[in-house]
């Protein structure tokens, strides 16, 4: 079933540059809420904390107990919150850990399948993994103990406990923040009146104003991103939107996803054709600036204006990548949309321009935008499995070749454009259940 809401970012901007003396107290909190989240991951990240994780407050005491807040006289509206955000990175770094720990287990040709099943309990049973990784005597609940019981009497425990522990160190890493140039902020810390905000600053009774270019207010926890060089912020809100229904979109759409032209229908209706000329042009330029870079490293004054026509190249796609995305909706008036499962991008071929092109293909960006466009709507989006897609026939589904953007079947004698022909497939293993499962 689609949600009834769903969550949005929204920009604010500051009207006017913000002086020397605001920019340096908000740069000043950054910095500090920097070295809170370092703390934490320092302090919490390895495997000796993993039972503090949750529900986190021993967390929170034993930071409250260190006496960093004192040290940096930061408000503790930004130090809890940043003990809590870095406590949240620290969490879902360990769930990227065992998720690539979990498909080299299901990959490894070596392991019995008595050893994978233990192995994915051990994943799967916080407290198990904890005492492997620390370990300690795995002791779980009467029922759960039970169960592991039974697995650990099919396999060596030794050799798995030893594989689970080297690959925890081989991908588990501790984080870091990187440049203090953000920080969260909740509703306490801020306040918005007179056409702007009201930021808490490190003293007391003491907020900035900051002029926006729009009126709207919020009540969300928001975040703070700075930009120094340019006296200017930027305001990231979180908010939850009720979804849009029509009655009127009722039909079942396969798309094709290419780099020239960005959506190709199981209907042969195009959608972005002028994506690869944009995308190409700014290939090209990319290609020629990093030339004209590498050739005067030494004597080079700074990247100000590359950046800026890079981020211009960039908005110009986006842009264009919205506007044909919602005509693709508005047109096809879709209730479910089918499209392949992309696979991850292979390494580069021998011509260097066609690379290059590739390489700016905004593919991530179309599949994202696409997604959260179909969630505004109430549309259904359905991946499905893309194996020999392209080069299957879909009116026989024979195997056949694709020569000049055309793909011909020597088996029916089926003569169609190659994307539409990629289309028709996606819908028609979209409808008969060829999904990639969720």
């Amino acid at each position: 079933m689609l949600p009834d809401t769903i969550c949005k970012t929204i920009h604010q901007y500051n009207k006017e540059p913000l002086s020397n003396e605001d920019m340096r107290k908000l740069l000043e909190i950054a910095k500090d809420y920097s070295i809170v989240k370092d703390y934490v991951y320092f302090r919490f990240g390895g495997i000796g904390s993993l039972s503090k994780l949750y529900p986190g407050y021993t967390v929170q005491n034993e930071m409250t107990q260190s006496g960093l807040r004192a040290k940096l006289g930061l408000p503790s509206v930004y130090f809890y919150l940043a003990v809590f955000d870095a406590l949240g990175d620290i969490k879902s770094q360990w769930t990227r850990t065992k998720t690539k720990i979990s498909t080299l287990v299901s990959e490894n040709e070596n392991f019995l399948a008595e050893e994978r099943h233990y192995l994915r309990f051990l994943l799967r049973v916080s407290n198990a993994f904890e005492a492997v990784l620390n370990n300690q005597t795995i002791a779980l609940p009467k029922e759960i103990q039970k169960q592991y019981d039974m697995l650990s009497e099919a396999v060596d425990t030794d050799k798995l406990h030893r594989y689970l522990r080297r690959q925890v160190r081989k991908y588990h890493v501790k984080q870091h923040t990187g440049q203090a140039l953000g920080f969260s902020v909740t509703e306490r810390a801020y306040r918005y009146a007179d056409h702007g905000i009201y930021l808490s600053t490190k003293e007391k009774r003491k907020r900035i104003f900051v002029p926006l270019t729009d009126n709207n207010q919020y009540s969300s926890q928001l975040y703070v991103k700075l930009f120094p060089e340019k006296s200017s912020i930027e305001l990231k809100v979180p908010i939850y939107v009720a979804v849009n229904c029509h009655d009127n979109y009722q039909n079942q759409v396969g798309v094709s996803i290419g780099m020239y032209i960005m959506l190709t229908t199981d209907q042969g209706h195009r959608y972005g054709e002028r994506l690869g000329e944009y995308q190409i042009e700014y290939a090209e330029w990319i290609r020629k600036q990093t030339g004209i870079y590498n050739r005067n490293r030494k004597d080079n004054p700074g990247r100000k204006k590359y950046e800026a026509r890079k981020r211009r190249y960039e908005e110009r796609l986006h842009s264009y990548i919205n506007q044909e995305l919602n005509r693709f909706l508005l047109t096809e008036k879709p209730e479910t949309v089918y499209i392949v499962k992309l696979p991850k991008p292979k390494a580069g071929g021998v011509n260097k321009k066609v690379n290059q092109a590739v390489t700016m293909w905004q593919r991530g960006y179309i599949k994202k935008r696409l997604s959260q466009k179909c969630m505004e709507q109430s549309i259904k989006q359905v991946e499905v499995l893309g194996k020999d897609i392209s080069r299957e026939c879909s009116a026989c589904g024979e195997i056949g070749s694709k020569k000049e953007g055309m793909f011909l079947c020597p088996s029916c004698g089926n003569y169609i454009e190659e994307k539409t022909n990629t289309a028709r497939n996606v819908l028609k293993r979209g409808l008969s259940g060829r999904t990639v499962k969720e």
